[in-house]
């Protein structure tokens, strides 16, 4: 090799072989959450995968075995991708019974598929079949984890500085992973020439990117911390004002546009969950950062609306408005309005009347 090649080599395999180790040092931890878990598996799978395009373009005669342990690799990056989100946003801290029937039938195809049919000996039928068969499942798992996110890519369309810290982290895994599924599909089917080493300059850059901008500090811990060792140590000071804001005002916005306040069994892991953020810290939000409790903050928009009904909806009882509202029984929206306008429904109304006359 040239110097050139030999630069281009260096800078395509230097971030497989980082991402082997990070990769391999977050399995090592002893205390790991199921989406710190993912996310190491998710990464060993990008750094084999990377790393066999880089070693095949500079050595075009390789061994089949690497060829499939490469492409054996490719097969479980969409899947660890998608499942680390349904993780990180479900907070899963045990593995359900139905993500590891789903695994074992993945990983059954891969060894079965790969003892019977091994690239050694049936190169074309992984050449024209497996690898269009890969790649269309990781394309798959790339769609399904971008309707996981779509509230998250919704705020970051619309409103970037909506976003928490763990938010943005989120998009740019996802955002690297469908770069980098992107320059590979491209290579795939030859559409741009060269592009397949490609891969291997973009992981090197996405991964030192990342370590840059998350994981100093600690933060990348701090953002997959597991829920458990978060509820041991639970936090004293306020959330930062400027995300606090943030979260209010995506609060308010989810709560409006879906109007969740009518729901009677609404409760804080319901509303925590409709913006992507613990319980622990909408909690947090409602009590030290607005200083109301979660009940309190609900019957304000409750109440709020069901004035808006008094004045508009003259027809309707305010037993039916109470319902409208989200409220189960007449006595428990009297007492919510009282306290929330000091006041009853029927002055109210009187009032109002007299105000528009």
């Amino acid at each position: 090799m040239n110097i050139g090649q030999q630069i281009l080599f260096f800078l395509s395999a230097l971030g497989a072989f980082n991402g082997l180790v990070l990769g391999l040092y977050i399995l090592h931890k002893k205390r790991k959450s199921i989406p710190f878990l993912l996310l190491g598996i998710l990464l060993l799978a990008i750094s084999i995968r990377v790393a066999k395009s880089v070693f095949i373009y500079f050595n075009p005669q390789l061994p089949k075995i690497y060829l499939q342990v490469g492409l054996s690799a490719c097969f479980l990056i969409g899947p660890s991708l998608y499942y680390f989100f349904r993780a990180a946003m479900g907070r899963i801290t045990v593995i359900p019974a139905n993500w590891k029937r789903e695994w074992g039938i993945l990983l059954g195809l891969l060894l079965v598929g790969g003892t019977v049919f091994p690239y050694q000996t049936c190169p074309n039928l992984w050449n024209h079949f497996v690898a269009q068969l890969i790649y269309t499942v990781w394309g798959a798992y790339i769609v399904a984890t971008g309707f996981l996110l779509r509230n998250t890519l919704k705020t970051f369309l619309v409103n970037r500085s909506g976003l928490n810290a763990t938010e943005q982290f989120w998009l740019w895994v996802y955002g690297s992973n469908c770069l980098l599924y992107l320059v590979y599909l491209l290579a795939l089917l030859r559409y741009v020439y060269g592009i397949y080493i490609g891969g291997g300059i973009t992981f090197t850059s996405i991964l030192y990117l990342t370590i840059f901008f998350f994981v100093k500090g600690a933060r990348l811990d701090q953002l997959l911390t597991a829920p458990e060792a978060i509820s041991s140590k639970p936090e004293k000071k306020k959330i930062a004002d400027i995300d606090a804001q943030a979260w209010a005002e995506k609060l308010g916005q989810v709560i409006m546009d879906k109007a969740l306040y009518k729901d009677p069994n609404l409760k804080l892991s319901d509303l925590a969950r409709a913006i992507n953020i613990p319980a622990h810290q909408l909690s947090q939000l409602l009590n030290d950062n607005l200083g109301k409790s979660f009940s309190t903050y609900i019957n304000e928009y409750r109440i709020n609306e069901a004035c808006k009904l008094i004045t508009t909806k003259e027809h309707l009882t305010f037993e039916a408005i109470g319902y409208e509202v989200g409220y189960n029984s007449k006595s428990t929206f009297y007492a919510a309005f009282k306290k929330v306008m000091d006041t009853t429904p029927a002055l109210f109304k009187e009032s109002s009347m007299k105000t528009t006359n």
